[in-house]
């Protein structure tokens, strides 16, 4: 073949080439921009973000261990102060290993069911290191396994607050066995119910920012049905049970303040200015219950207590958690101010009246807190009160939405809970003998002693 027939062919071969592939260089033309945009639009989570969410996560396991043993431990009588210890450092360990084999699928693994998160996440299934959680802003988000730890946190201590209430008298397998049981049947259900969006309570519209209901309602519920059903410490009302160290239960309650702002805060999952109300509305409710405490105590017995001001500040920071991202500051205060003489009578009147022994006032601070925190969230986001509520926000309509939302968690943590224990009890047995318990728990049930003279 001739030189001009080959370039000739050459020629025609590439102008038909070109005509053939012209529409795909078009498509792709076209279509580059908008993939571009796509890949450019998907949302990564700011480190600022990660890292405050990773401060959040460790002040939470902060409060666990050592804060809520210690402020348990003085609570109790020196010989079984390590049990305290030992419950809420094994009860937290357990529940971080249950939280990523299933609790977080129930809770959040992406059913559209009111009451069940679904076995989608079992054992963290298709969570990466790249894989990210929505926050409470459009286009924001954290990564997942940030979401995961704080969450797990929660579920961690949320247990161990129950375990005060039957303090100095529950076995150590009962008590261990009995907050898996309930973590699954009531913890898991109510968090999905609450704070996922396909969530019964969610769903209503009631407001729990930080765990109200979740945390304190379903742990002073709990703790009330535990202390009848276990019964009354051997020789309560008779032999003396002061705490032996009222200075490791305001040290304990200092650490609880102090990691409670990861509670609260982290909660908003963003650094941002959520965030901020949260902290200093967690300041400052808890200050305005310290000071109601000590009040109350002044003109009833004549003298302020430091146990009251360290359970004032317990009920405080109880108070303000479903609130800490929709009050205002001053609403904090006011909360406060009413939470702390509502929980003294719970404490002082009501539990000596039916006779209960709630050994570290589970349900007097933390489900009656709670329940004023709930309540009181319906009234105080009101924007007239200084709340971040919409412009056309009903007090009436919201605070009826939050006690429907309290009594749901009260009947179902209560009756449930009941049916737990009575397992439990069929089990292994609810308490020690009378013989260990008079020894202690320390030296009956774990062979150690935390004092040595």
């Amino acid at each position: 073949m001739s030189s001009f027939k080959l370039s000739h062919t050459l020629a025609r071969v590439a102008a038909a080439t070109t005509a053939v592939l012209a529409p795909v260089v078009a498509f792709a033309q076209e279509t580059a921009p908008a993939a571009t945009e796509a890949v450019a639009a998907a949302p990564v989570p700011d480190k600022a973000d990660t890292a405050f969410m990773y401060l959040a996560t460790i002040l939470v396991l902060f409060m666990l261990i050592p804060g809520l043993g210690l402020f348990y431990g003085g609570l109790v009588r020196a010989k079984n102060m390590l049990s305290v210890l030992m419950q809420c450092t094994v009860i937290g360990a357990v529940m971080m290993i249950v939280w990523v084999v299933y609790g977080y699928s129930f809770a959040f693994g992406g059913s559209t069911s009111a009451y069940f998160g679904g076995f989608g996440k079992l054992f963290l299934s298709g969570v990466t290191a790249d894989s990210t959680a929505a926050t409470f802003t459009d286009g924001v988000v954290i990564y997942e396994y940030a979401f995961i730890a704080f969450q797990m946190t929660f579920a961690a201590i949320t247990p161990a607050l129950i375990i005060g209430a039957f303090a100095e008298r529950i076995k150590f397998s009962a008590a261990v066995l009995f907050t898996v049981l309930w973590a699954t049947f009531v913890y898991f259900p109510i968090a999905h119910m609450v704070w996922d969006a396909n969530g019964l309570i969610f769903g209503m519209g009631a407001l729990d920012f930080a765990g109200g209901t979740v945390v304190h309602i379903n742990a002073g519920v709990a703790g009330l049905v535990g202390a009848i059903m276990v019964g009354k410490r051997t020789g309560f009302g008779k032999d003396m049970m002061a705490p032996h160290s009222m200075t490791l239960t305001l040290v304990g309650a200092a650490m609880l303040w102090f990691g409670w702002f990861g509670f609260n805060a982290g909660s908003n999952l963003e650094a941002s200015g959520g965030a901020v109300l949260a902290t200093i509305n967690t300041f400052l409710a808890t200050a305005g219950a310290i000071v109601a405490w000590s009040l109350v105590e002044t003109f009833t017995r004549g003298k302020a207590s430091m146990l009251g001001a360290a359970s004032g500040m317990i009920a405080g920071l109880v108070a303000v958690t479903p609130a800490a991202g929709s009050i205002g500051p001053m609403g904090a205060i006011v909360l406060g101010l009413i939470a702390s003489p509502v929980c003294y009578f719970f404490v002082a009147t009501v539990k000596n009246k039916f006779g209960y022994d709630d050994t570290a006032d589970v349900f007097g601070v933390h489900g009656i807190g709670g329940i004023i925190g709930a309540v009181g969230t319906g009234i105080l986001t009101a924007p007239s009160l200084g709340g971040t509520g919409a412009a056309d926000f009903s007090i009436a309509s919201q605070t009826t939405t939050q006690i429907i939302a309290v009594l749901i968690t009260i009947v179902w943590c209560a009756v449930v809970s009941a049916i737990l224990y009575k397992i439990v009890d069929m089990v292994v047995g609810l308490r020690v003998s009378v013989e260990a318990e008079r020894e202690g728990l320390d030296l009956s049930s774990h062979g150690e002693a935390a004092y040595h003279s």
